[in-house]
């Protein structure tokens, strides 16, 4: 027994739960963590011990209350907030969470990753008191190679395509760092397959149910399901039972590794001889970094759910455009691009739209041109409100309708519009709807507005589908681009603007031209039946010979290499 020989020692209890911890018995570390805290309570490894314990077991609220009190038992260790900061940020209390990064900060200024969490999380609150100060400060730590700041947030902030590949580069190199004594553990070899054997692809993601990435390629693998490949979805989350989960399990293989290890999930997907793996996360939420870094299959993919560059050693291809990643930005990328002739980013055409309430039971006036943006509220900065104001100060009986935001976000866009002269009664918040619901708000919009420098995506085709023409400013990162070619596979390149004076006036423009709305309403109709957007068998078929080229070069012993599909 561990403890032999010192039964009432804590500090050996607590080696016994980090043990547990490592290994991922969470039940089993809280049991050590709980004995030394009876022989210890005012411990503070001990009780912060028991907030990971938690924490792995998907218990946020009981993780956030044992760090806060670790915290308070050793209030000069920065981790304490920093990770009480993660479990409030995880149960939605924002401004709590904002204010835990930043007593972790001011412990540890060099905490890359609490810097660029608590910006984020003020940008998802609309508070933009400290944002200037902060966003220099991030982009300075970024140039210095500061460990731990996030690349996902990071594309929220006003930076370079370069700036994004250096913050990604940085972040991977800790995951390598971390992740190569298990992979050379594990040490996976790759044999090749015969070449009549289809090409097996594995695709893994968080998100394969009411999710943005289900909703996005259920159709395409649906499409996909005949013609050599077999398409198996590593799911690392449980299933939510709904539609878009089923469509998915009678498209391909589901695999349930939720519950497994790291070494386990990799170990399942190296047995199911999976010869391209495609990386739905990356950095997003529910990241499959560190999973990707133990190399379970001989190509790895970078596809759809993080709009840039991975920085990764461990990733070969992104999958993207000509649009997103065109020729003048090819130095921002480490992997190699395969760029299909179409929008990289599929959609599901099966989805209906309900007929919608009526103007006023959404809150909306009976009459008045109707500004849409129904981004996530991160993406709504200073600028990009400024912009919108700006538009309807110059459309009269306009209003602009907004997805309403966390905690007092909505309060505060509010306060920003009185003060650039905009009545309070002009901004109308939406709730969050069921999807069918929301995409139901669409008849009532006539002009979506984009956001800059992170875009709408899958808002965006949702848009589009629906009917409501949609207005972008074209950035300079993958990110800003995303609907830009989502536009020129529409056939609307007209709504892409290159400037903030030409976005601005083209909104107040079509804003006050009933006619040309209609106008661009028929002509998105029309793309729903016989586009190039919205046809997911030409997608599936763009996509299988993108993934044959990929496998085509492994097999005769070819490196990797750009590949631009005609």
């Amino acid at each position: 027994m561990g403890t032999h020989g010192a039964p009432n020692h804590p500090g050996l209890r607590l080696n016994l739960a980090a043990a547990e911890l490592e290994i991922g018995h969470p039940e089993q570390c809280a049991i050590h963590a709980n004995e030394a805290l009876q022989i210890a309570p005012r411990m503070a490894g001990a009780h912060a011990m028991l907030g990971h314990s938690h924490r792995l077991r998907g218990q946020h609220a009981e993780a956030a209350q044992a760090f806060q009190r670790a915290e308070q038992l050793e209030p000069t260790e920065g981790e304490h907030p920093y990770h009480a900061a993660l479990m409030l940020d995880d149960l939605g209390r924002l401004d709590e969470a904002q204010r835990a990064y930043s007593r972790a900060l001011q412990l540890n200024g060099n905490n890359g990753a609490a810097l660029s969490q608590r910006i984020f999380t003020l940008r998802r609150l609309c508070d933009w008191s400290e944002l200037d100060l902060l966003s220099a400060r991030l982009r300075t730590a970024v140039a210095g190679g500061m460990s731990g700041i996030t690349p996902f947030g990071f594309l929220a902030e006003d930076a370079s395509a370069e700036e994004q590949r250096h913050c990604a580069e940085t972040f991977a190199a800790t995951i390598e760092m971390q992740m190569a004594p298990l992979r050379r553990q594990l040490a996976f070899n790759h044999p090749m397959p015969a070449a009549d054997t289809p090409i097996r692809v594995g695709f893994v993601s968080n998100g394969f149910g009411e999710h943005a990435t289900g909703l996005l390629i259920v159709a395409m693998l649906e499409a996909l399901k005949s013609g050599g490949i077999e398409s198996h979805l590593y799911a690392t989350a449980p299933s939510d039972g709904g539609i878009i989960r089923q469509r998915l399990e009678a498209a391909g293989t589901v695999h349930e590794i939720a519950n497994l290890t790291l070494a386990a999930q990799a170990q399942h997907i190296h047995a199911d001889n999976i010869e391209i793996l495609i990386d739905l996360s990356v950095y997003c939420e529910g990241s499959n970094a560190k999973l990707f870094a133990l190399r379970p299959a001989p190509l790895q993919v970078n596809w759809l759910g993080y709009p840039g560059t991975s920085g990764a050693p461990w990733m070969d291809y992104m999958l993207a455009d000509a649009v997103v990643q065109p020729d003048h930005l090819r130095a921002t990328t480490s992997e190699k691009l395969v760029r299909l002739p179409r929008c990289f980013q599929p959609s599901d055409t099966s989805r209906s739209i309900s007929a919608a309430p009526s103007r006023e039971d959404c809150g909306l006036p009976a009459q008045g041109t109707v500004f849409a943006c129904f981004n996530a509220s991160y993406k709504i900065n200073p600028q990009t409100f400024n912009r919108f104001m700006s538009i309807l100060a110059q459309t009269r009986d306009s209003v602009l309708w907004l997805l309403s935001g966390p905690e007092d976000a909505n309060q505060r866009l509010l306060d920003q519009a009185l003060l650039a002269g905009i009545a309070a009664e002009r901004l109308i918040f939406m709730p969050k709807l069921p999807h069918a619901e929301y995409l139901s708000r669409y008849q009532h919009a006539d002009l979506f507005l984009d956001t800059l420098p992170y875009n709408a995506h899958t808002t965006a085709s949702d848009a589009l589908w629906a009917g409501c023409p949609v207005l972008t400013c074209i950035g300079e990162t993958f990110a800003g681009r995303v609907a830009a070619s989502l536009l020129l596979h529409a056939g609307l390149p007209e709504l892409v603007t290159e400037d903030e004076a030409a976005f601005v006036a083209l909104a107040a423009s079509l804003g006050s031209n009933r006619e040309a709305l209609q106008l661009l309403r028929h002509h998105l109709e029309q793309q729903r039946i016989s586009g190039s957007l919205f046809d997911m068998a030409g997608y599936s078929s763009d996509f299988r010979r993108a993934v044959q080229a990929m496998s085509a070069r492994r097999r005769i012993g070819r490196p990797a290499a750009d590949v631009d599909i005609q």
